[in-house]
Order: structure tokens, then sequence, then C-alpha cells
């Protein structure tokens, strides 16, 4: 959940103390505690912090003004964060850990006065011209006396206005009101935050912004500024939505504390979202995190196959040179090997869960396909298809692999896994072509429904190919229960990895050369 810029209003650095102890000064123990706290945060989530960085943000906030939230936390995102994927991550982290700091804020009550008076502001200027009076101050301070109809026209003209300061007024009460928050109750955001969305008919408001706007345009709006019109009113009903998040955040905080709400609501890094587990939103992230990574590891596998291990003596040189050192050999020569780019052949099993996993490392090989002579590619459920033909001339890589999940041939029986029914089919077919120069990867959780394993196959791979690797998304503790028999299959092969996620999966890239 993420806070556009809430500026000196929210409880952020600049408070110098505050009841309950939570105490931020610009200088000594206390900054240095609280930085030290949020960057162990910040690691526990995934960021890679190093010493100088935690020095380098130290120094940064030095030099800006501590009452200025926004300052204070792109100060630190500039010295911390080296990955825009981890952005997100460390938004959440500095939201949560900071959204408290330095003032009272319990359910049920406001930070400040802050609220009323913004709320007064408005209604006043809303009904200054008809005389009819401030409606809020009979019931008290932060507009706990308006009628509901009051706030949504509250809510109606801050998005009109663009209004940001005001959007957080009307989001602090929107929760106050309709959220039904209470101290103590075990219950997510997301609870909190739809039904206080439910009850501001967000939907109705944009129509009725669009339809004003239709109204006080001079001339009939064209299709183009319709369009730029919905897009204005949507981006400032999505920061409204951010606002209603971060008060909810702020208040459970309040009641839960910071470091409970910061383990409820830390989220993994792309490159650590589990494949068989990812959402909707994780798997975009998932997308955009690939691509350069693909470019990081062909880089990588360029320089390593550049830059190979010494080989033996090359005795002829070495003597060769020595003449300028007046016949000692004093500088040994070595003969560097130059490594041919391997073959790969990918057997990818598309069933079920692992069907992720098996895309986004289809994804990944055919990316870096430069790094190697040639790549085939081959998918299997119960029955075995090569699927290479879908990658060879096209660039999109995405609708290729739509393509093979959609047209590969790879249902032979009734559609469940039967790892060895596949494998057999495939040493029929396409054994021949495995070579001393084919490194051979297999991708799949190895769950065979009990069928015959067949691990003779991959035996026989082995003897022909120079390597063959098992990948499984599966966490090992996993391996070898219930109709699980990677360990049978794991036996003939050169290695068998725990591939979960981007990260594991890129430690694994440099077997391949």
């Amino acid at each position: 959940m993420t806070d556009h810029g809430e500026g000196s209003d929210s409880a952020g650095p600049s408070a110098s103390a505050a009841d309950d102890g939570s105490v931020l000064v610009a200088s000594g123990q206390p900054m240095l505690a609280l930085l030290n706290g949020f960057i162990a945060e910040l690691r526990e989530a995934g960021l890679p912090v190093s010493l100088t960085e935690n020095l380098d943000a130290m120094e940064a906030v030095k030099h800006i003004p501590l009452e200025d939230r926004a300052a204070f936390k792109y100060a630190l995102a500039a010295t911390l964060v080296k990955n825009h994927a981890h952005w997100r991550s460390f938004e959440t982290v500095f939201e949560v850990y900071f959204s408290m700091r330095g003032r009272q804020y319990a359910l049920g009550e406001d930070a400040d006065g802050e609220l009323g008076n913004d709320l007064d502001d408005l209604l006043a200027e809303m009904e200054g011209a008809s005389g009819e009076g401030d409606r809020t101050g009979a019931g008290g301070g932060g507009g706990e006396g308006m009628s509901p109809e009051e706030l949504a026209e509250m809510l109606f003209q801050s998005l009109r206005r663009g209004d940001q300061a005001m959007m957080r007024a009307v989001a602090r009460q929107s929760v106050r009101r309709y959220a039904g928050m209470e101290p103590g109750r075990p219950v997510g955001g997301t609870y909190y935050l739809y039904r206080t969305l439910r009850n501001l008919d967000l939907d109705g408001v944009l129509e009725r912004l669009l339809a004003q706007a239709r109204e006080e345009a001079p001339e009939p709006l064209t299709a183009l500024e319709e369009r730029l019109e919905a897009d204005e009113f949507n981006q400032r009903v999505a920061d409204l939505k951010q606002e209603i998040e971060a008060e909810i955040r702020r208040r459970l905080v309040a009641d839960r504390g910071v470091d409970a709400m910061a383990k409820t609501l830390r989220k993994p890094l792309p490159e650590d979202i589990d494949f068989m587990h990812a959402s909707r939103d994780e798997m975009k992230l998932l997308r955009q995190a690939i691509y350069p990574l693909t470019r990081k590891l062909a880089v990588r596998l360029a320089r390593k196959r550049r830059h190979g291990r010494k080989g033996p003596l090359d005795f002829r040189n070495t003597v060769r040179h020595s003449l300028s050192y007046g016949g000692v050999p004093a500088e040994p020569k070595f003969k560097y090997p130059r490594p041919a780019k391997p073959e790969i052949m990918v057997i990818a099993d598309i069933s079920g869960s692992v069907a992720a996993f098996a895309r986004f490392t289809l994804h990944l090989v055919y990316a870096i396909s430069s790094q190697f002579s040639k790549v085939r590619a081959f998918v299997f459920i119960d029955g075995v298809d090569e699927v290479t033909r879908f990658f060879e001339g096209t660039e999109d890589i995405v609708d290729a692999i739509h393509r093979v999940n959609t047209e590969a041939d790879v249902v032979w029986v009734d559609g469940h896994s039967d790892y060895g029914h596949a494998f057999e089919a495939f040493w029929t077919r396409w054994g021949k072509d495995i070579g001393p120069k084919t490194t051979v990867l297999i991708l799949g959780d190895a769950r065979n429904n009990y069928h015959a394993s067949q691990s003779w196959v991959i035996k026989e791979m082995r003897h022909r190919a120079r390597h063959v690797f098992w990948l499984n998304p599966e966490p090992r503790s996993y391996w070898d229960t219930g109709d699980s028999i990677v360990g049978e299959y794991a036996t003939f092969c050169d290695g068998a990895f725990e591939c979960r996620n981007l990260r594991q999966l890129e430690r694994f890239v440099d077997h391949l050369v």
C-alpha cells in the first residue's frame, strides 16, 4: 500500500517526542536506532542493503528537512534501493515503519485537529454563498456532525478539484465512519478497505465527475478529450484509495504495533515470488522482472565462456617467452580452452500448477538462446510434443509460450501427469538426437500419479548427454512425498535443483556453460 506525499500531516520523522516514548529527533541515538531498525526490516524483506549504503542513508538524512516526510522517504530510497523492482517492497516497509513515529494515534482518535479544520473549511466554503452556517460545529470537531450526504459531497468536491489535502482529510473521516475498526480485532486491512470503499460508491462519484465535466465544457467533448478527462479522474480516485489504505494502515499500526504489521504486510521481492503460488499481480511483476534478468544472465554466460579456467601448461609457448628472461621460465603459459556453445533440450511438464514454472523457464532459456548453439523445447503431460516450431521466427516469446499452452499435443490418455509414459515416448522419437554437446533440462515436480517411472530413460539420457539437470519448483522438503518420485529420477541426473523463484533460477543458470 502506497502513500503519495503525506507531508507534515503524517506522523513522520519530524516529531521530537511522543507520550508513548516513540521519540525521533534530528540527531543522537534515537535517530540512529530508528534508522538501524528500518534497515534491518528492509533486509528482512529481502532488499540487499550493504553497510556502505547504510552509512550513505545516515549521511543523506543530514541534508534534508526532517519535517518533510516525502523528502525523507526519497532520500532513503535514493541511497538504499538499487533495483526499481524493489521499490514496492521499500515503500511498504517505509509506510509501516514510519507511520506512527512521534505522535499518539489510537483507534477512534484523530492524530490532531487538522481533520476537523479541513472539513470545516471546505463546508464553510461550500455553504458560504447560501449563509447556512457551520454544520460541523454542532457535532464537534473532525466532522462527526456531518451527514453521509455532506461527506459524499465533500468527497466529490475534493476529487473534482484534485485537492490532495482534502482527499486525505475525507479519507480519514471515511475510514473512521465506515471501516468499523475495533481495537484488538484480528482482521486484515483488505477487509476494512472493502467496507470503506463499498460505502463511498466511487463508481457513482466517477460517473458524476464525468457528467459535470461534460456540462461545464463550452463545446461537446471529443472522444479524446473525454478519455483524457476519464483518465485524470481515475487517477484521482486511485490516489484517494491509496490515502484510505494509508489511513487504515496507520490505525492498524497504532493498534497492533509496528513490528507485527511489518511482518503482516511484508511482500516478497519479484525474484522471491513462488512460481506455483503467485497471484495475478505477482505474475505481472515476474514478467516485468524477467527481461532485465535475461540480459544480465546472457552477459554473465558470455563472460564465463570467454574467461574460462586455465587449461594445461603450454610448454612450447612457455619456453619461447623464457628467452626474454635469459632462458628462465619465469612466466608460465597455459592453453586456454575454447568451450563450444552447448545445445539445450528443455523437457517441461506443463500440467497444473507447475505450468507457470515451465512458462518462465522456457521464457528465460529462449531469451538467452544466443549463448547456445541450438535450443529445442518439448512439453508433456501424459503425452509429449516438440514445440520448438512455436519459437522459431518470432520475437514475441510470450505469444510463443501462449501457443505452447494452447496448441501442443500433450494429452494422449486422460490428461493427468504420466512422466514415465512421456519419457518413454520422448526417448523413442527423439532420444537419438541427444549427443555429447547436449545439456538436457527436465522441468517438473515428478508427481507421477503412481504410474511407472521408466527412470531408465533418464539413465540412458545421462550416458549420451553432456549434462542432465532436473529443476523442481517444489520445496525440497516436499520431494519424494506422496506421489513424488523426484529422488528416483535425480539418481541419474548431474544435479536436481529447487527452482521455486527467479532468484533460484538465476543461480542455476551458471551450470549451463
